[in-house]
């Protein structure tokens, strides 16, 4: 039984911790990024933005390969017209996306712009979800154009360039704030859940030690 509670105590801790760490990786539901327009327009390209302002998805059927650009220029993913989706890990921008605020990032020395690509296929779809800090406010404070937090505020645009079978290309974009719409990780409800485990045990202990008692016959 002390395992038990022990096992419960640990759960309730990493609740608390572990909860906030997952969500540093997702978006912020203050915020919403739209995708605008595609120029030059192309049949077969659709990108929408996932978690509020974290992601691209770029699903490629156009029969021609399309290449997203990282932030120096770089190439950065390949969507063959095949399908093969591949990721240049001498982009720079392959490591900064690791961090939503590209702290902690480490950038290999051979990782650099003008750097011969290393293509690593990583799926065959035609489709690629990647984090891209484009698209999303870099800093963990409300952005001075908020004057009002609960009121629909423009940000600012944002474009990702791209090269279409071998033609330039941009998707653009808007960051726009919706105000404090709360989400992510129901803390409460977690709370809740281990309160009722820790009372369903305290039953269970109750009961045993109530049967634990031995009966006292009457002499009589």
């Amino acid at each position: 039984m002390l395992r038990t509670w022990a096992a419960v105590a640990v759960a309730a801790v990493l609740l608390g911790v572990a909860a906030p760490a997952a969500l540093a990786h997702q978006g912020n539901p203050n915020f919403r990024s739209e995708v605008r327009a595609l120029t030059p327009p192309l049949k077969g390209i659709d990108v929408h933005v996932v978690n509020y302002d974290d992601s691209l998805e770029l699903q490629n059927s156009s029969g021609k390969t399309v290449v997203v650009e990282g932030y120096r220029g770089e190439p950065y993913v390949r969507i063959a017209a095949d399908g093969t989706v591949a990721v240049n890990h001498r982009s720079p921008s392959f490591y900064l996306n690791d961090d939503r605020y590209a702290e902690g990032v480490t950038v290999p020395a051979d990782a650099t712009p003008k750097a011969v690509p290393d293509w690593q296929t990583v799926d065959r779809t035609g489709r690629f979800t990647w984090h891209d800090h484009r698209i999303h406010w870099m800093a963990r404070t409300v952005p001075p154009q908020v004057k009002d937090e609960g009121k629909r505020t423009k940000v600012f645009d944002w474009r990702v360039p791209l090269d279409i079978g071998g033609r330039q290309a941009k998707l653009a974009g808007t960051l726009v704030w919706v105000g404090k719409q709360g989400g992510g990780f129901p803390v409460a409800a977690g709370i809740a859940l281990v309160a009722v485990a820790l009372g369903g045990l305290l039953l269970v202990v109750v009961v045993r030690r109530r049967r634990a008692v031995p009966e006292v016959k009457e002499a009589w």
